[in-house]
């Protein structure tokens, strides 16, 4: 090993992107040793060749391995390809919690909104209508409050196209009364729903059948998932002063758009006395 390619601990720091305190703390823990010690003056010398071993340290320790697991990773010559695999994986976890936090962030957004519009409550007109019997495709399943219902929806959507038959009209949601609360979020049993004109036979995810006539009571928003909140909040307290019980799942129909802030939305609340 020649002198030109020896260099301080302090110019190997700036070469690797690190401090010479974490090169210290390697050293003492034997996961990069100085390639010599100048036995003197006592300064640490590291080769340029030790490089690709302080990145491999540095990419296990950003993928959340220990420094006692790196250093029997390390002894195990791991390939370039393993490294890629944890890095996708890595990644994959990553964007999930991103995705949560974001989520959450958009609840905490939503219900200050509510909350400063307590006193100004939107003037919603509720209404009731006969509903007749309905035949639809519908996947079920705990979904996460706030989603957007893509995969659900993708999937039914995939489905009528296998048939080659189109959904006579507008997606809706069925919400059922059980709910699962975990680490990031609140779940509510929903089953999406698309109209249709004739019977298909169905298959294991989607099932096709008959929604029931009912009386409705009914209102119409526009807005995000706060507006939609309001809406049952309003036709909740409308089946109270009008002396009506709620008989089953309420509907939401998508008159346009789905889940965007220009959404218009029937919600439907099945009543008797």
């Amino acid at each position: 090993m020649t002198a030109r390619s020896m260099l301080k601990i302090g110019e190997f720091a700036r070469v690797g992107q690190v401090s010479i305190a974490t090169l210290r703390h390697y050293d003492q823990l034997g996961l990069l040793k100085p390639s010599a010690l100048d036995p003197e003056s006592g300064y640490r010398y590291y080769s340029l060749d030790q490089l690709p071993r302080l990145n491999r340290i540095l990419a296990l320790k950003d993928l959340g391995f220990p420094l006692e697991q790196i250093a029997q990773l390390l002894e195990e010559s791991l390939p370039l390809e393993v490294l890629h695999g944890m890095f996708r994986l890595k990644q994959a976890q990553t964007q999930q919690i991103i995705d949560t936090e974001q989520a959450r962030l958009a609840r905490i957004a939503a219900r200050l909104r509510q909350i400063e519009q307590e006193e100004n409550m939107p003037d919603y007109e509720v209404r009731l209508k006969q509903v007749d019997l309905l035949l639809v495709a519908s996947t079920r399943g705990l979904v996460a409050l706030g989603s957007n219902f893509a995969e659900p929806r993708t999937r039914l959507q995939s489905y009528l196209g296998q048939q080659e038959i189109a959904h006579s009209g507008p997606d809706m949601l069925l919400w059922y009364s059980r709910h699962e609360a975990r680490e990031d979020g609140l779940y509510a049993d929903v089953e999406f729903a698309m109209p249709l004109r004739t019977p298909l036979p169905g298959n294991e995810h989607i099932t096709v059948h008959t929604l029931p006539e009912h009386l409705m009571a009914c209102t119409v928003f526009t807005g995000d998932v706060l507006a939609s909140g309001q809406a049952f909040a309003v036709l909740h307290r409308w089946l109270d002063d009008n002396s009506y019980r709620l008989v089953g799942p309420p509907r939401q129909i998508y008159l346009q758009g789905l889940h965007q802030d220009t959404s218009v939305v029937e919600v439907q609340f099945p009543v008797g006395r």
